[in-house]
């Protein structure tokens, strides 16, 4: 078929039988999208068995909660945020610390705390490095942000995430800090550290076809907002790591890279009211005020929520 035969057959099926009532929105995207589709498989000659194999594909990555991390894998998320980079381009909205994706592991309720928030639970302070993770709230003109929401999730020495890894303390290395009158947000937290996807799961199943590796680089993620300004989605990826510039999910991005620092100064460890030599991080965020008309910020998407 060609393609002005397939936009027919696609209508036919799609459009000239509905009896009740549409949703626009919705049959503009199925459309297009199955015609595409009905294209690659007409250009491509997809066989029948490659069809269902690849459905059986989505099927078993949806059982395993994976469609997530799969849309990171691929790089939809990162093509999501280079599209919403261009679109404020083209609003004049410039400045701000540079967005990045989200990821599949965010999870709705941290505890929240004013200033200072310790993240951790204890359980691997003796394992591996303590990690300060201090910082400013500003707008793009210098200007302090108080009381800016800033959500911090990590992994822990392993590469797994609370809520998802049941052997982890509930909310452990996930926090919601307000910053304080001088917009300042300080974590008390322990190093993280880079993962890959699950060996035996369904993205890295995929990734291994592509001659891929799974791995992402040591990253903190951050969701920050405050009142008249625009939502920040970003993390940063910590220099040093193998993977910094070879992340799987194409988070890594220009002033996104974090230098680790380790203090050995007795009087900063006492005055931090640690025992023990720990890393330092300086991040701070600058956020963007919101303009009429300009593109949003918030994404709605199913979350966890513990």
């Amino acid at each position: 078929m060609n393609r002005q035969e397939i936009d027919a057959l696609v209508k036919k099926m799609n459009v000239a039988t509905a009896t009740g009532p549409v949703d626009s929105r919705v049959q503009q995207i199925v459309v297009r999208l199955l015609a595409d589709l009905f294209q690659a498989i007409e250009d491509l000659d997809i066989q029948a068995s490659e069809v269902w194999k690849g459905l059986e594909y989505l099927t078993d990555a949806g059982k395993a909660n994976e469609l997530g991390l799969l849309a990171a894998g691929l790089g939809l998320e990162h093509y999501l945020d280079l599209r919403a980079d261009q679109a404020d381009a083209k609003a004049g909205v410039t400045g701000g610390t540079p967005r990045t994706i989200e990821g599949p592991l965010y999870v709705a309720g941290a505890p929240e705390s004013v200033g200072f928030a310790r993240m951790d639970d204890g359980s691997e302070s003796h394992q591996i490095d303590t990690l300060i993770i201090e910082g400013t709230v500003s707008d793009t003109e210098g200007n302090i942000i108080e009381n800016a929401k800033v959500e911090i999730w990590h992994a822990n020495g392993l590469g797994n995430y609370s809520f998802f890894d049941k052997s982890q303390s509930e909310f452990n290395l996930r926090r919601t800090i307000f910053s304080d009158t001088e917009g300042k947000y300080v974590a008390q937290t322990t190093m993280p550290v880079g993962y890959g996807c699950p060996p035996q799961g369904t993205t890295q199943a995929l990734l291994n076809k592509l001659g891929r590796h799974g791995n992402r680089p040591s990253h903190v993620h951050y969701f920050v907002s405050a009142p008249g300004f625009r939502k920040l989605t970003t993390q940063f990826n910590i220099e040093g790591d193998q993977y910094l510039w070879d992340d799987f999910a194409f988070a890594t991005r220009e002033g996104l890279v974090a230098s680790a620092v380790e203090v050995t100064d007795p009087a900063e460890i006492q005055r931090r009211g640690l025992d023990q030599a720990f890393q330092y991080i300086r991040f701070n965020v600058e956020l963007v005020k919101d303009m009429q008309d300009a593109p949003s910020t918030k994404v709605e998407r199913r979350r966890a929520s513990a």
